[in-house]
């Protein structure tokens, strides 16, 4: 009895896939039916003749046409599935047909595989199909399966044929540069740590027109492509901010360097760093990696490679391949793309162009992705800044020297909804400690993890300083948090500041 029912199976399952393979070469063999008042039929009057150069008309609705034959299959498999619910019962009978049914299926897609790709196709049929043998589900739904794979691979394959393979994606580097001859320190560890110099162009934009600088830049001949900003007007500023004339010149040499790489070189990204920062030896690995994040993920706004908390007793150095997402816009070297910028341009503003990209209007609830341990440093302490910040932070920023090579890792974590549901537990779940606790540690078992817990603006930043880390805020948002959190080391352990667990949003009065 069960050889009997098994060879009904096998019947039913051969004629199900005959039935398919004669159904396609029925839709394939059918003439091209013309449509009265369109060009490239059978109908005289038509643009073109079937005997003439219809050829550029057709190739263009073959795309369509091919993937509405793949509906057409689809459409009667689905009819078909219907008739193939009695098999629930022969469960155990299929399972000793496996190889049978690996057979089939081989047998499948080798006729697949020889459908040709035809000029023209014919209108849906409809057609109506009955089979008496039973066959298993499990066989229907191999069967819907391929034939949307055989949608997607003649998809891709008309692609091919209609367009080129789109290139690796070019990701220049723009140099802001102005009157530092230090800027060599900076390019010739770019230089040194490229891995190409097609996908990597490096752009320096100058401005200041220091002549000792340029002739630093020039020295690179085609290396580097040097550009300057034309205007070098003083800037006509309220009295009161006379003092901060460079931060306006600043501010309009980023929008013209910017508006060269995007609408003049016609470039799709670009990473920005400045003429006082050296880059990690995973410098491009790290961004090109993290470019199809950046892409792919609307609540991401840029990449930084910069950890405002990344001094040596803050950070894992056995961590370096560690990344983050961060609320607080970082900048010193950051990648963006062209669509974002086309966003901030129209208002870009006068001065303080990274203070204005914090601000609620532009940051619109987005985030950036940052590292543990910094791929940039900055070592100019001298500028318009007056050193703010160098002695007591900047100067102990640790750079990375570990290599990681983050192209050959998986990155989607960093989607927001994986990356949220990740931190939200990893964070609320750490034990509860009073900073006096951190801070003797003798109560603490192990290097777990901890989070000591801030509800205002002053406890935040009273717990902040005592821990070590930068307790200034701006619209609100605290350096590297994330929903409020910010994550470091403190003598060894993973430490959480955090608002209490339910935080939504940052409070602007903080700042």
């Amino acid at each position: 009895m069960v050889r009997k029912k098994g060879s009904l199976i096998l019947c039913g399952a051969f004629l199900f896939v005959a039935w398919n393979a004669l159904l396609l070469l029925y839709l394939w063999g059918r003439p091209p039916i013309g449509r009265l008042g369109e060009g490239g039929g059978a109908e005289p009057g038509g643009k073109e003749e079937w005997g003439g150069g219809r050829g550029k008309e057709v190739q263009a609705n073959l795309a369509g046409e091919v993937i509405r034959l793949a509906e057409e299959v689809e459409f009667q498999l689905e009819t078909q599935k219907k008739l193939l619910k009695q098999i629930e019962s022969h469960r155990a009978v299929w399972a000793r047909q496996k190889d049978v049914g690996k057979r089939e299926m081989d047998d499948t897609k080798e006729v697949h595989h020889q459908i040709p790709v035809k000029d023209s196709i014919g209108d849906r049929t409809q057609t109506e199909v009955q089979l008496h043998q039973p066959v298993h589900k499990e066989a229907a739904s191999l069967e819907q399966h391929l034939a949307v794979e055989i949608k997607k691979e003649i998809i891709g394959y008309t692609k091919l044929q209609s367009s080129p393979v789109p290139p690796d994606v070019i990701i220049p580097i723009l140099v802001i540069a102005c009157d530092r001859v230090t800027v060599k320190r900076s390019l010739d560890r770019l230089i040194q740590y490229r891995p190409s110099s097609e996908l990597h162009p490096i752009i320096v934009s100058q401005d200041c027109g220091h002549t000792e600088t340029a002739h630093v830049i020039g020295s690179y001949g085609n290396q580097v492509l040097h550009i300057k900003q034309p205007d070098l007007s003083d800037i006509r500023v309220r009295p009161e901010h006379r003092k901060f004339q460079g931060y306006y010149k600043i501010a309009r040499h980023y929008r013209w360097a910017l508006n060269q790489v995007f609408n003049t070189f016609s470039h799709s990204t670009v990473v920005i760093v400045e003429d006082d920062l050296e880059v990690a030896p995973d410098f491009f690995e790290y961004f090109s990696a993290l470019y199809p994040i950046l892409r792919s993920d609307p609540t991401l706004w840029c990449v930084s490679a910069w950890n405002d908390n990344g001094r040596d007793a803050l950070v894992d150095p056995s961590k370096a391949e560690l990344l983050y997402r961060t609320d607080f816009f970082p900048g010193l070297g950051w990648m963006l793309l062209k669509e974002m910028w086309f966003e901030l341009e129209p208002k870009w503003p006068s001065a303080f162009w990274d203070d204005w990209m914090r601000q609620p209007e532009q940051r619109k609830d987005r985030s950036c992705i940052r590292p543990e341990i910094s791929r940039t440093i900055t070592f100019g302490r001298k500028g318009v800044s007056l050193g703010q910040f160098f002695d007591q932070y900047l100067r102990y920023i640790r750079l990375n020297t570990e290599f990681v090579p983050f192209t050959k890792q998986d990155l989607s974590y960093l989607l927001k909804e994986k990356y949220d549901e990740m931190f939200i537990k990893e964070v609320y779940s750490a034990s509860l400690v009073r900073i006096e606790d951190l801070q003797q540690g003798s109560s603490l078992r192990g290097l777990g993890l901890y989070r000591v817990q801030y509800s205002s603006r002053d406890s935040f930043k009273v717990l902040a300083r005592n821990l070590g880390v930068m307790d200034d805020l701006k619209s609100g948002v605290p350096r590297t948090g994330y929903r409020g959190v910010i994550c470091f080391l403190y003598k060894g352990r993973r430490v959480f500041l955090a608002p209490p667990e339910g935080w939504t949003q940052y409070d602007i009065s903080w700042s």
